[in-house]
């Protein structure tokens, strides 16, 4: 047993928190969809994996669903229009991250149209496709996983099939506090989500799905109940509503009692964990011929003057949304994309919403305050709290210390940074930001020594090239030495005169 399963067995269930989840009026209201504003702003880069690359030109009209930029490489998605327009340019915005640094788009000048393009080859009947068929079709509509991670969804289908598992996990815990698009989802479309599950389970060769749906949402668990009916290799089951229930390794051991190696991934183990918002998202590529162009985003926090869920098209202005919404009541002290424990923190609005953009966060100052940190007074709260059986108040000690490795030696790896140490912390020690720091550093330190040792091969490869050239020169050299002296000996007995003496033995 190693040191973090010693931790889980002595801590047992009691991992994770219970933070208010601020979830209604947001969760009850009717989704609103939001009209299109003057400019959608395209990331090119809005997965895991490869940027998509450009494959249309500034001046092209498009239809909404059109190819406008094509995955590059195993690990990459596409991206298409959300809507008809003229493609205005191409080139660097503000990403949606916390260091406002840019990164390359497209934007498209809306014409207010919307006119779809025509899908073709649709299936007759798409439960009978072939499980390469299902997975290409999802890896073409650009679909990636829609609870945030933003891997390539169709590249997870691959491998379940490849892998031999025998589940598939759908994860509609949604269990950060304020968000509640999954569950307002689950509530509307259960019927497509569960025609989703259905192609996955083609897909993958998984023989049975577990939808696991956190228990504080019984409306989505009844239409989730009632759309899986008949389907007996599907089955709903309501989990504990803990914080990070949502959690990929939490998740499985919840579901299936199996537990994923620190080194391992959910495949190993024979299960798959998807997204109720990608399954649905399978449903639409798969049934309609229609890609990831839109997606459900949760719209909260006390500075937020209209909560609710609406339907954005994707590249739409983190503003535009806000100002749809009816904009900010009072100073907004602390705008997130996503959810506030795992969410990201941005520098303003003027960022475009992206595939993996769950909701958008209006945090007033009493929902933003941040308390001054003390000493630790080791009381091992974060130890209960941490999902991943470490020790967060030893490897932050470690890290105060400059000890990274000793870190490593701990757990550090395994963070999955839910923020359950910090939250529960009595001296309000930013114990995440220390656990980002290092595994930064860490990174930084990888790089550095792949660039040494990649600057290594490089010089010893030039050694060995200038020494095989050398050699190869002077090999030249005397095979040509070598043949000049075989022709200068061949001439030289050419021109040697015959002799005219008898030889002993003849006659004269």
């Amino acid at each position: 047993m190693d040191f973090s399963s010693l931790i889980k067995k002595l801590t047992g269930k009691h991992w994770g928190v219970h933070p208010a989840d601020h979830k209604r009026p947001a969760a009850d209201q009717p989704v609103h969809a939001v009209p299109l504003p003057q400019r959608l702003h395209l990331m090119l880069s809005q997965h895991v994996g490869a940027a998509a690359r450009p494959v249309v030109l500034v001046g092209q009209k498009v239809k909404k669903g059109e190819l406008i930029a094509a995955a590059q490489g195993n690990i990459s998605a596409p991206l298409h229009a959300p809507t008809s327009g003229v493609i205005s340019a191409i080139g660097e915005i503000t990403a949606p991250h916390a260091s406002g640094l840019p990164a390359m788009a497209i934007t498209l000048t809306v014409d207010g149209d919307d006119r779809w393009i025509e899908p073709d080859n649709l299936p007759a009947d798409p439960y009978a496709l072939a499980a390469a068929d299902v997975a290409a079709r999802v890896a073409a509509a650009g679909v990636v996983g829609m609870g945030g991670a933003t891997f390539p969804s169709s590249v997870k289908l691959n491998l379940g099939r490849r892998s031999d598992i025998d589940t598939l996990i759908i994860n509609g815990s949604e269990c950060e506090p304020y968000l509640s698009c999954d569950d307002r989802l689950m509530r509307d479309k259960a019927a497509e989500i569960v025609s989703g599950i259905r192609l996955m389970l083609i897909a993958t060769g998984a023989g049975c799905a577990k939808v696991g749906i956190e228990d504080n949402k019984p409306e989505a668990i009844a239409a989730m109940l009632e759309a899986a009916r008949g389907f007996d290799n599907i089955t709903i089951v309501p989990v504990p509503a803990r914080y990070p229930m949502g959690s990929d390794r939490q998740l499985i051991v919840e579901l299936t009692g199996r537990e994923v190696p620190s080194d391992a991934r959910a495949a190993d183990v024979g299960v798959i964990v998807h997204n109720v918002g990608t399954a649905r998202a399978v449903h639409d590529a798969v049934v309609l011929g229609r890609p990831l162009v839109s997606r459900l985003v949760t719209v909260n926090g006390a500075a937020a003057a209209m909560p609710g869920n609406y339907e954005v098209p994707l590249g739409m202005l983190v503003s535009d949304l806000i100002a749809f919404t009816g904009g900010a009541r009072g100073e907004v002290a602390r705008l997130v994309m996503g959810g506030p424990m795992m969410g990201t923190l941005l520098p303003h609005a003027r960022v475009p919403v992206v595939k993996g953009t769950s909701g958008i966060l209006l945090l007033d100052a009493k929902e933003a305050e941040a308390l001054e940190p003390e000493a630790c007074i080791r009381c091992s709260s974060c130890v209960k709290a941490c999902p991943m059986g470490l020790l967060p108040l030893e490897m932050s000690a470690r890290i105060r210390n400059d000890d990274l490795d000793g870190a490593m030696d701990l757990g550090l790896a395994d963070c999955i940074a839910c923020g359950c140490c910090a939250y529960v912390c009595p001296s309000h020690i930013p114990l995440v930001q220390y656990f980002y720091h290092a595994k930064g550093d860490l990174s930084a330190r990888e790089r550095a020594k792949l660039r040494t040792e990649s600057t290594k091969k490089l010089g010893i490869a030039r050694q060995e090239r200038l020494e095989r050239e050398a050699r190869e020169k002077a090999e030249a050299a005397a095979k040509r030495k070598a043949e000049r002296a075989a022709q200068q000996a061949a001439a030289a007995a050419a021109a040697a005169p015959a002799s005219t003496e008898p030889q002993k033995g003849e006659i004269a």
